[in-house]
Formats: structure tokens, sequence, C-alpha cells
């Protein structure tokens, strides 16, 4: 809007503000509705969302008056001003903060119809989930107790039978998948915007589960129809076996009986025509071989089926009977072929034989060797198996041949004698007959030991090579087993971690919950590490010299373990980064502290978290906060009150009031602190334990004050001021106990509940405290007067002689009881007065008293109400009593009465006696018997040099600091963290930030001294004014003018007589016409004096009166 139009019309300077919060609030609201996501099919967490949905549209319904009341001023402004671009504009912004309004209602309405449609379709498809899921379990059930396949043909009919009952049942429950397909999709369609990951991944683990059910179903149907067709042909192809093997037989018999005829073999044609009839029925028992395994395979399953019945006997025998016929059929196959050999070359015959067996060895040795090593992986050891089987059955093929050549020789050696060797023997040389012989016999009983070795040798590595690869099998099943398991778990693992959103896009309010699921998450997959340690376990095994992973095994494995570290990483930098947002942005973050402040202020957070506040106009940063600022700077309107102690409790009460903490029960403030377990008081705060603790206070008084409390600003305030009382060094801790004196100090309750409260946290478990114990406390209690600057009116800093008070009070007990301590506070110690009169403060706020004060004729009297003992009828209001004013007649030192609540008819009847009583009593009576308002302990002039020995201290540093040639160093706020670059720039930033601490600690040490040293200049001032000036100087203007002592009371001759009103004040807020001439002589001497200021000190509680 132009600057012209709004000096024109400053009312639009108001409208305006309102008019932009309202709609950044709305356009907040607005990006949450649209960010806010929920998990189909989750009914908590759409619930949950609908009761979101609800608070935010009952707080837009709340926010409608502040709309209506936008557009009354904007309908007024527009009638007051006739400029037309003023009225233009405040029209077009009412417009569109309408137009913005209804959107944002009807997004809400739009997004709670859809959760109410999306909670319905949910529950209906979780009850249609349930439904598929009794089906797949039945259907699972079924299938387990699903029996081995029978082979017999009444058990197949019963199986069979059941199958196709179960394959009906099967296309029934098709339904109850199908309905929940179609509602998943409808889900996945209609709400694809929201975290559909809950419903895609168990739909996914449902069709998974019900395509596996129907591949086992027809997988068991093809087995059965197998076992069917089997079991009808089996015995029609066991007739036709028997029935071929009795040809067969009848045929090896006749051509057995014709070679065993007298001198057959030595007609060469017939040899020849009877080899031949060998051979084909040798091919005839070859190609019947299949048959003849396939038939006992099947006969061995056929067998178990029948197992203990008459049928299984029977079929037993058949094939017992078969295998033997079998076997006597090679048997003699083999004999015809070696006696057809046998004839007058017969040695050459098993020589070449004995060659083509031994040849044949060697073929199949090297086929073995070739089949090394065993494979990496399960299809290639099952395909090596495959192979070996197929070896198997050749081996045991050629067992019989082997087994008949050798008996051959050895039958061929024995038999033929010396001569017919020499015959055979085609040797040219000329050998003796012996030699002949024995030469021939080498040969044939070398080749045939030969064949003896390599046919054992080959099926010992057969064997071996069988034994390999079922321990591989084995092996390799396991690990397929275990990568295949965990390559499941991984998969749906990966499926949630792709529902995360981004952190970003993550509503604040839902980090936590968004947290706690990660955890869970992650204790979800922790049995995964088992499970990947186990495959790599069994991996492992698998080394080179014994078998070697496949390169796709190993890639597998390196996979796994590759997804297993994602996951990990993934798990662990989510965790991380929902830490940081909620660290950073969530509710026990700083985060919703920045809308304490308003521009051109911008709250910032030092590296030890103590806030500090930046100002963009000036380019400057403070400690502290703009409205702490204002309220200290609003405390100097109090500084005319001329007793410290009330000075300082009405200080205290603004401050109490700003902080909201008059609005705090003291059972609120215990319970809160129980919640956060507080209990270790010599435990240091870090700041997040403060803001957290602070922030329960306040939400808790937000709710039942709700316009009274702002919590950002509150706990920023608040904590504020606690880190300005208990931390000026800005070091980021302060002691529970420090805590809990400062907030329980200012809290709403009654003072002795306050006292039993503070000593019973100092005090031990027995209930006894010692004087190091009450040292602590006293000594955080005095911090709070000294943080505005009114320490020294209260005995200075120094503790010890309250301490010492206290005990000596109890009789030097080396522990006292909380009875004896609430006993000494009741007579109002020095250094805690300012306690009880801001109590007396807070409840004289209301009282309303009927009388008229006589110097500015107040009438009726609001708070405190100072009634004269001397004088009938002569009452002041409390800002005429502060600020020292009296009327003509009255003196400063007269006595007088507070009140703090109206007075009662005996009160009055009482305080006539008094003022009766005291018309007799002349001043000297009143000047040497003067009454003491409070317990006094200590000047500040009593105390220790440890403010000196703190100022050495502080010289000695500064000086190691300059002799270093370091930089002078900046305020905390100023100096922003730099990375080191170098060991000695880490080491010069620690040695920085250790003077900084010094210089803070010191710094407010010596302004206690400046303070101090203030207050006895001036407190000299005034006693040299009051030695020179001549009595009846004191008197101005017709009224007599009182003088509060500068450091702890006035003299008695020239302050009113008030029971435990204490009268102090620091220098800052003196005048030099706050003290005039006592009423006695002026020769009374310096010492005399002092000595008064030493034993007078005004103060009140509740009703007070003169002793």
């Amino acid at each position: 809007m132009p600057s012209s139009v709004l000096l024109e019309i400053p009312a639009l300077a108001d409208f305006n503000k309102a008019w932009a919060e309202l709609t950044d609030w709305l356009s907040r609201l607005d990006r949450e509705i649209k960010s806010q996501r929920v998990t189909v099919g989750d009914l908590d967490d759409i619930n949950d969302m609908i009761i979101k949905q609800k608070a935010i549209l009952q707080d837009l319904e709340q926010r409608r008056p502040q709309l209506d009341e936008l557009i009354t001023a904007a309908q007024n402004l527009k009638n007051k001003t006739s400029n037309q671009e003023a009225r233009t504009i405040i029209t077009d912004r009412i417009e569109k903060i309408q137009s913005q309004w209804d959107e944002v209602h009807g997004h809400l309405q739009s997004r709670r119809q859809q959760l109410h449609e999306m909670s319905k379709d949910s529950t209906q498809w979780l009850e249609a989930k349930q439904e598929a899921e009794q089906v797949l379990e039945q259907a699972k059930n079924k299938l387990e107790s699903w029996k081995e396949i029978s082979y017999t043909v009444e058990a197949l009919k019963k199986q069979n039978t059941e199958l196709k009952q179960f394959s009906k049942e099967i296309r029934q429950w098709q339904i109850n998948v199908d309905v929940v397909n179609d509602m998943a999709l409808k889900l996945l369609r209609d709400y694809s915007a929201d975290d559909t990951s809950k419903v895609e991944l168990m739909t996914d683990n449902i069709n998974t589960t019900w395509a596996t059910i129907n591949k086992r179903v027809s997988e068991r149907e093809a087995a059965l129809e197998s076992a069917l067709l089997m079991l009808q042909v089996f015995y029609l192809d066991l007739e036709k076996f028997l029935a071929w093997l009795t040809e067969a037989e009848t045929t090896a018999n006749v051509l057995q009986d014709a070679t065993h005829k007298e001198k057959i073999l030595e007609d060469a044609k017939t040899v020849r025509e009877l080899m031949k009839q060998w051979q084909d029925l040798q091919a005839e028992i070859d190609s019947h071989t299949d048959i003849f395994h396939n038939l006992d395979e099947n006969g061995q399953k056929i067998l178990r089926s029948l197992e203990g019945s008459e049928d299984a006997v029977l079929l037993q025998r058949r094939l017992d009977n078969m295998n033997f016929r079998w076997s006597e059929l090679r048997k003699k196959s083999l004999n015809i072929r070696s006696h057809l050999e046998a004839s007058t070359d017969q040695w050459k015959r098993l020589h070449l034989s004995l060659q083509e067996l031994l040849a044949w060895l060697q073929l199949k040795e090297d086929e073995l060797k070739q089949q090394a090593p065993i494979g990496g992986d399960l299809p290639t050891v099952q395909k090596q198996n495959d192979v070996h089987r197929t070896l198997k059955r050749e081996l045991k093929t050629k067992e019989p041949v082997i087994m008949s050549a050798l008996e051959t020789v050895r039958i061929f050696l024995a038999e033929q004698p010396v001569e017919g060797l020499e015959k055979l023997y085609p040797e040219p040389r000329e050998l003796s007959p012996e030699e002949r012989a024995q030469n021939v016999t080498k040969l044939l009983r070398r080749q045939a030991d030969e064949v003896k070795t390599e046919w054992d040798k080959l099926n010992l590595h057969s064997a071996d090579w069988q034994k390999k690869i079922d321990d591989a099998l084995e092996r390799l099943q396991g690990l397929q087993e275990a990568m295949d398991e965990l390559d499941l778990k991984l998969r749906q693992a990966e499926v949630f971690k792709a529902s995360w959103q981004p952190v970003g896009d993550l509503l604040i309010d839902s980090l936590q919950d968004h947290l706690e699921k990660v955890k869970v998450y992650r204790a979800e997959i922790v049995p995964l590490k088992e499970k990947v340690h186990q495959v790599n376990e069994l991996a492992h095994r698998f080394t080179p010299p014994d078998i070697q992973l496949s390169p796709y095994n190993l890639s597998c494995v390196e996979d796994l373990n590759t997804r297993w570290k994602v996951l990990q990483v993934a798990v662990d930098e989510r965790i991380r980064q929902l830490h940081e947002a909620h660290r950073d942005f969530g509710p026990t973050s700083q985060h919703f502290l920045t809308t304490s402040v308003q521009g051109p202020w911008e709250r910032a957070i030092s590296p030890n978290k103590v806030p500090y506040y930046i100002n963009h106009e000036t380019q400057t940063t403070c400690w502290d906060h703009p409205k702490m600022t204002e309220l200290y700077q609003s405390l100097a309107d109090l500084n005319n009150v001329r007793f410290s102690a009330y000075r300082t409790a009405m200080k205290l009460r603004r401050l109490q009031k700003a902080l909201c903490l008059d609005l705090l029960s003291l059972s609120a403030a215990c319970d809160a602190l129980d919640q956060h377990n507080l209990k270790q008081n010599d435990q240091p705060m870090d700041i997040l334990q403060i803001i957290n603790c602070l922030t329960t206070i306040y939400d808790r008084l937000e709710q039942e004050h709700n316009n009274l409390v702002n919590v950002p600003l509150c706990v920023d305030m608040c904590l504020n001021w606690l880190l300005n009382v208990y931390d000026t060094g800005r070091t980021g801790r302060i002691r529970v106990l420090s805590f809990k004196t400062g907030v329980v100090s200012l809290c709403k309750a009654h003072l002795e509940d306050k006292y039993r409260y503070l000593f019973k946290q100092v005090a031990s478990s027995t209930g006894f405290c010692d004087q190091r114990r009450l040292g602590l406390l006293l000594h955080d209690s005095i911090q709070i007067p000294r943080q505005l600057g009114e320490v020294a009116s209260f005995g200075g800093s120094n503790i010890e002689p309250s301490v010492r008070s206290c005990f000596q009070f109890a009789n030097n007990k080396p522990e006292i009881e909380a009875a004896l301590f609430l006993d000494w506070m009741r007579l109002e110690p020095q250094s805690m007065v300012w306690l009880p009169v801001l109590h007396r403060v807070a409840a004289a706020e209301t009282a309303k008293h009927q009388a008229k004060c006589n110097i500015c004729k107040e009438c009726p009297i609001i708070g405190f109400r100072y009634r004269s003992l001397k004088h009938f009828n002569y009452d002041i209001c409390q800002s005429c009593f502060f600020s020292g004013r009296v009327a003509k007649g009255h003196k400063m030192h007269y006595p007088m009465v507070e009140y703090c609540t109206p007075t009662t008819s005996g009160e009055d009847v009482r305080d006539f006696a008094k003022v009766l009583k005291n018309k007799f009593r002349t001043k000297r009576y009143f000047a040497k018997h003067p009454r003491m308002g409070y317990l006094p302990v200590q000047t500040v002039l009593e105390g220790d040099n440890m403010e000196t020995n703190l100022q050495a201290e502080y010289d000695r540093l500064k000086q190691q600091h300059d002799h270093k040639g370091l930089s002078p160093l900046p305020s905390p706020p100023e100096m922003m963290p730099v990375s080191p670059q170098s060991p000695r720039d880490a080491e010069l930033i620690a040695e920085a930030k250790l003077l900084r601490q010094h210089k803070g600690r010191l710094e407010a040490r010596m302004q206690i001294l400046e303070d101090h040293n203030k207050q006895l200049e001036s407190q000299l001032h005034r006693l040299r004014q009051l030695l020179e000036q001549p009595q009846a100087d004191a008197k101005v203007n017709g009224t007599t003018l009182s003088s509060p002592s500068t450091s702890l009371q006035r003299s008695d001759s020239s302050q009113p007589m008030l029971l435990r009103v204490v009268g102090s004040q620091t220098s800052e807020t003196m005048g030099e016409d706050d003290l005039l001439s006592p009423p006695q002589d002026t020769s009374t001497g310096l010492e005399e004096v002092m000595e008064q200021l030493n034993n007078s000190f005004p103060s009140s509680r509740g009703k007070r009166e003169d002793v």
C-alpha cells in the first residue's frame, strides 16, 4: 500500500497488520492441509487425521469473528475516507481474504469428506483382506495335509476326487481374492496422493500366496494324472516285457545249445552265423535295458503304495522274478559270446577284448575328469548330477561284460595247455615252448589286471565324485534357500523404505511419530543382520580348492550385502534426519520460539544453544529479548521508590506478571519439575532442558488462561530472565536448584509453602540441612535481587553472614530442621526480606481502603495504606509514602502502621489506643527506641574481599591475553562460530571462550562493587548533609522529607517507624532530596548516625504496626 495513503489514513496500518496476519495464518493452514498424508488402510492413522482436521476446522471457526471484525473495520475505513485508491485497495484485500477463507474452508471440508470415505473404503478393504487371508490359510492348511501320491487305483481315485473338490473350492475362493484386488485398486486409484505402501505390500503378499497355491494345485493335478497313467500302463508294459523276456530266453537257450555242440567251433561259417545271431540277441537286450529300468523303478513306487497288502507280495515276487530272469539272460549272452570266441585264435580275441575294455575305461575316466570341478551354482551342479547318473547307469550296464571278460581270461589261462599256447603264439623268433607260453600268459594276465585296476579305480572315482556332488547340492541348496529368504525380507523392507516421504515434507507435529515408526522398523530388521551373516557364512564355506562359487552366486551374495548395507545406512540417515528435524523444528526444539520476536528482530542460537537476538535495522546483537529490554527500561519508573525492599519487590512483581508466573501455582510447578525428572538439584540443566520444562509449564498455563499466555514469548522471556540471573556468562547451563529457586520464588503460592519447598530441596533425606546446603539455597535466592542491582540493600552477595545468623538462631546446631528454618524466615532476614515484601505488594494490589490520603487526597486509597500512630486520622497512600512526601505537622520518624488489606473495627480501636499512647511520648523517645523491621545479618562493608580477588584475576587474565597478541574479544552474540583451520586456531578459540566466561563473571562482580561504591558515596554525602544542615532547614514547602538509608536503612529520626518495612535503595534511584536533616541535635556524631542506620530498616508483612 502506498505510504501516502498510510499517512493520510493512519488506521490503515492496523488494518494492514491484521489483514497480513490473518492472510499468513490462512496460507500456513492451507499448506498444512495439503501436506498432511495418511497411510491408506491404517484406520488409526486415518482417525487421528480426522480428529486433527476437526480441530483445525474448529480453530478456523474460532477465527471467524476475527474475519468479521476485519470486514467491519474495512467497511468503517471505507466510510471514513474519500480516497478512491484507499477504498479500492481495501475492497480488493477484503475480497482476497474472503476468497482465501472460503478456499481454505473448502479444502478442509473436502479433505475431511475424503478422509471419511477413505476410512469407509479402508474398513471394507480390511474386512475383505481378512476374509481372503482366512481362505488362504485354509488353502495352505489343505496343501500341508496332502499325502504323498499313492500308486494304487483306489488311492489315486480318492486323491483325484479330493483334488477336484479342492479345485472347486479354489474357484470359489478366487472371488475373495478378486474382491480384495478390486478394493485395493480403488484405494490406490482414489487416494494416490496419500501413502498407499501398506495396501500395495499386503495386496502383493496375498497375490503371491494365491499364485503359489494355484501352482501347487496344478502340479498336484499333473502328478496325479501321470501316476494314474503310469499305473494303467505299468501292468501292460510288464506283461509285454515278460513276454519278450521269455522269447529272448528261448533264443538264448537255443543259441547256447548250438555253441556247445561238438566241433561246432571248427566250422568258421557256422561260428560266423552263430556270432551274428548272438549280436542280434545282444541288440535286443540293449534296446530293452531302459524299459527294464523304468519298470523296476515304477514297480518300486507301486510297492511302497501297496506296502503290507497281498498285492504288494505278488508284485514283489513278479519284480524279483523279472530281475532274476533279466540278469540270467545277460549272463547267458556273455557266456555265448565267450564260448564263440574260444577258437584257435581265442587268445587274440581275448587280447582285443581286454584292449577294448581298457580303451572304454580310459574314455569314461576322461569323461569323469572332464566333469570336474564342481559347479558354483545349483543349476550347474544339478546338470553335473544328471550327467553322472547317466555314467553310473553305463557302468552298471558294463559291469557284467567286464566281469565276464575277466572270468573268461581266468578260465582260458587255467584250461589251455602249454602246447596249445605255443601254437597260438606267432613269435618269429626262435623261443622255447616254455618261454612262448609264459609270454602269452603274462600278456593276458597283465591286461586283465589293468582292466581290473582301471575298473576299480573308475568305480572309486565315480563314488567319490557322487559324494562331492551330493555334498555340493546340499550346501548350495542351503545357500540358495538362505539367499531367497533374505531377498524376500529385503524386498519387503525396501518397499517400506520406498514409502518414506522426504523429511522436509513432514509435518512438525508428526516428526516424533515418524521417528518412533522408523525406530520400530529398525528393530524389526535387526534379525536380517543374522540372516546376512548366515548367507555370508554359507558362502565363505565354498573355498576355491573345494568349490568355487559361480560369478552369478557371488554377485547375488554381494548384491544382498550391498542392499543390507544401503538399508542400514538409509535407516540411520533417516533417523539422523528426523532427529535433526525434531531437534531443530520439533516440539522440544527452539524453532517454535522464533515467533517470540517480530521484525526487524530475529532470534538466533549460539553454538551452546543459548539464544541471542539480532536487530537487522541497527545490525546489532544482544543477549536480551527485545521485550525483556523494554521491561527492564520500564522498571526505571520504579526507581523513585525510596525504600529498596519495596522497590525491589515492585520490580519483581512487574517481572512476575510479564513472565506470567503469577498464574503458576506451586503444585503445577512441582508437577512439571517431576514430569521432567528434575530431582538431582546439583545436576546442571542445558538450554533444551530448560526450554522443555518451561514449555510444559506454559502449555498448562495456556490451557488454563488462553488469552493471557503467549507460550513462545513467555518461554523465551523466562529463559532470558533465568540466564540473566544464574548464567550471566551465557555458558548455557544452570543448576537444577537455581532453576527451581527462580521459578518457585515468583510463582503463585503461600509464602511459607515456598519456604517449605525450597528447604526441602536442600535438606537431606532425614529432613535436616547443614550450613553448606543452606548456603547454596541462599546464594541462589540472593541472585534474584542482585540481577536487579539491589543486592547491596540485602547484605551484599556474601551469604555467609545469613547462614551464620540462621544457625545462631538455632543455637549453633550442626543441622537445622524445617521448623527452625521457617521460624528464622518469619523474622524476615535481611538477605531474604524482599520475598515477603513481594507477597505483600501482590496482596495490596487489589486492596481498597475507605480512607483518604492526607497528602494527595486520594480516596479511597488503593494498594498499601499507611496510618500514623502519632496523629489521629492521618493516612498516606503508597505513592506518597514511597516518594517520601509528608504533610505539614507530620514527621517522617513518627511511627506508622502498614495495611495491605482493609482494616477491621478491632484494628481501628487498637490503632486509636496506640495513637493516644504515643501522644504522651517525646521525640527523644522515638529516637532512642527504634524498631527493626527485619533481622539484620550484615552490611556490604562486612563482606570479604572476594571482589578484589576477582578483579585481580581479571587483570591477570587480561594481561595474558594482551601479551599473546590476541585481538579484543567481542561479546558472544557477535562472535559467530568459525571452524578452526589449525590446532593453534582451536586452542585460541577455546582460550578466548574461557576468557569471555571469566570476563563475564568479573564484570558482574565489578558492577556489584561499583554499585556498592556509589551507594557508599551517596550515603556519606547524605550523612554530611545531615550533620551540617541545621534542623530549621529541614522543612520545605510545609512538608518534612524523610530519608531512607542508602545501604540498608535510615536513621530512626528520619524515617517512619514501621514494623518490618525495608527502606533501602540503590544509588541509581537516589536523589539529594531523599534525605533531609534529622529532628535530633546536629551534634549527633557520625558514629551515632551509622549506628542508627544499622539499627533501623522499615519492612511490613500483611498488616504491620509499631511494637
